[in-house]
């Protein structure tokens, strides 16, 4: 029961925004046209087991008049009076159905579209996704838990939801119903009204603790599953993004072993759920079976010794097996509810994650906007994750066209002091000044390109359409890419399709179309030979004289282009 309410309170927690927020009313009012059209369905349903109690009478006293009226438009019965005929029932239950499908998938998508923009801004926001990522390994996988974890939460929820309120309206109506027709027995010399309803909740509850003894198992079981599907498929992923440098190191084997090893987890768990689901379905199949021809052998005796006719038989055996499948809503979607329960845990947890990222936003080297010219650090700390330091009680200032270089033994930290003055390493203290209304830029040495086209590419991070064609073309001349200017408006994957070399190229377009009042250059050219090097660099001096320059390199010729040095050294920054 704890495990459950916790599930309960974690689900509540992931729906509250969609069902409390901006477009609550349309929700709501969505999904009780859902609701009343599933009332509807069990309504329908009970109607039909006094039609069928008429039709099967008819049967049996071979009224041919009877017969053909209730299949077609419908007459008078025993205990209902005037009762539709089955076209009638049908076609109205299948417009009902139709439409009870049609609108719970339009509530699922606006649900779905709410939870997914939810859970992708809040993981985007304040660098959460940053920090996740260099800190909380544990929330593995956060594309699944975004895409895939929220379909199927969204998904589950509604089915699972109205599938249980089903249940409970169709145990209360049907209760009723045999309720009526069940009659009395005497055991014991104690007489019991409505036997039949007290049978049918006894045989059911029986089920659902058993099918629950069985099947708890499945529920952790699930929730690994989707972790090690989500490893497997990434690391395919991983292996697509980097075709050149495992053919280059001649790594299929490795690859190859890296992803049976975790293939293997995937066969693993999935045989312990085969035989988690056989211990299971053993049971509920059995219990399934019994079921279909229970309510007939307890109510035969009656109908033997003529108590009840055929079509009370019928609508007997009907009543019954509705309220004992009412009761049995959970035996007989105890794998849906295990597997709902993963993904819930898995969506809380990556919900917790986020949370606890955005409490640790403002950690970290403060970058704040002064009016000002140049950038300023002063008592600029910087840590590893675990707390370890790679920089203490640092200052640096570079005014508006000077350039800095700064160098360091390699793992030195040389590109987290980077990350500290962009004001995104979330791991140590200071502050970093800058102009306030300027823009600073970041090159890395493997730049970022985003899906899209090659113009999307170049106007990053600015919208696409913020440059003509004629600025965009001169900057592709400008750097040696003007043989890509007739593939401007293609879309490509040019993360696969430039050499690294163009990639560096293209973001020191990006730095002329920007033309940022600071720009940071982190091994932006090392993938370049010499002279591009040096031809690029004079041109970033040249377009950019009024930018101030920071850049971190290792050949001696950069320096050339850059007015001092400063040496990251035993953790401290010192002059070159």
């Amino acid at each position: 029961m704890r495990y459950t309410s916790a599930a309960l309170r974690d689900a509540w927690a992931l729906s509250r925004p969609f069902w409390k927020g901006e477009q609550r009313w349309a929700a709501r009012g969505l999904l009780t046209v859902v609701v009343l059209l599933n009332l509807a369905l069990v309504g329908m349903n009970v109607l039909l087991t006094y039609w069928q109690r008429g039709f099967y009478n008819a049967l049996e006293t071979k009224d041919w008049d009877a017969f053909i009226s209730l299949l077609i438009l419908g007459g008078p019965t025993e205990q209902f009076g005037f009762i539709p005929g089955f076209c009638i029932i049908a076609a109205i239950y299948i417009l009902v159905a139709v439409y009870a499908l049609y609108l719970k998938q339009a509530l699922q998508i606006r649900w779905r579209r709410s939870l997914t923009g939810s859970l992708a801004n809040r993981w985007l926001d304040h660098r959460a996704y940053y920090r996740m990522a260099v800190q909380d390994r544990a929330t593995d996988n956060p594309d699944q838990r975004i895409s895939e974890d929220a379909r199927l939460f969204v998904d589950s929820t509604l089915t699972l939801g109205l599938g249980l309120m089903r249940a409970v309206v169709t145990l209360l109506s049907f209760i009723f119903v045999l309720w009526g027709i069940s009659g009395e027995i005497t055991v014991f010399g104690v007489t019991i009204p409505g036997y039949l309803v007290w049978v049918a909740l006894a045989y059911s509850a029986l089920g659902t603790w058993l099918t629950h003894l069985i099947g708890r198992k499945l529920i952790t079981l699930n929730f690994v599953q989707e972790r090690v599907e989500a490893d497997f498929r990434y690391a395919l992923v991983r292996v697509r993004d980097n075709v050149e440098g495992i053919a280059l190191h001649r790594g299929e084997a490795e690859e190859k072993a890296a992803l049976e090893g975790r293939f293997g987890a995937v066969i693993g768990n999935w045989w312990a759920i085969m035989t988690a689901t056989k211990q299971l379905t053993f049971f509920t199949a059995g219990f399934s079976q019994v079921a279909t021809i229970f309510p007939f052998v307890v109510v035969a005796p009656n109908y033997f010794a003529g108590r009840i006719p055929l079509g009370g038989l019928i609508q007997t055996s009907t009543a019954f097996g509705s309220v004992q499948e009412a009761m049995s809503w959970l035996v007989n979607n105890y794998s849906e509810v295990a597997a709902w329960r993963a993904t819930v845990q898995r969506l809380s947890g990556f919900h917790e994650a986020i949370a606890a990222a955005e409490a640790h936003s403002g950690e970290g080297p403060s970058l704040r906007p002064e009016p000002r010219d140049g950038l300023k650090a002063s008592g600029l700390t910087v840590t590893l994750p675990d707390r370890r330091p790679l920089l203490e009680d640092a200052a640096l200032s570079v005014a508006p066209g000077e350039a800095v270089l700064v160098t360091g033994a390699s793992g030195s930290g040389k590109s987290t002091l980077f990350r500290a003055l962009a004001g995104i390493w979330p791991f140590g203290q200071g502050e970093v000044s800058v102009p306030e209304g300027k823009r600073m830029l970041f090159l890395p040495q493997r730049p970022y390109l985003p899906l899209g086209s090659l113009r999307r590419n170049l106007a990053y991070p600015s919208p696409e359409r913020s440059f003509g064609d004629a600025a965009l073309l001169a900057a592709l001349e400008d750097v040696g890419l003007a043989h890509l200017a007739p593939r401007l408006d293609m879309v490509e994957s040019w993360d696969r399709v430039l050499s690294g070399g163009e990639q560096q190229r293209l973001a020191i377009a990006r730095a002329l179309l920007q033309r940022p009042d600071i720009l940071f250059l982190d091994e932006a050219t090392a993938s370049l030979d010499p002279v591009a090097e040096e031809r690029l660099y004079r041109l970033l001096r040249e377009r950019l004289a009024e930018s101030a320059v920071i850049s971190i390199a290792h050949r001696p010729a950069v320096a050339a282009f850059h007015d001092r040095g400063l040496r990251l050294q035993d953790r401290k920054l010192v002059p070159a």
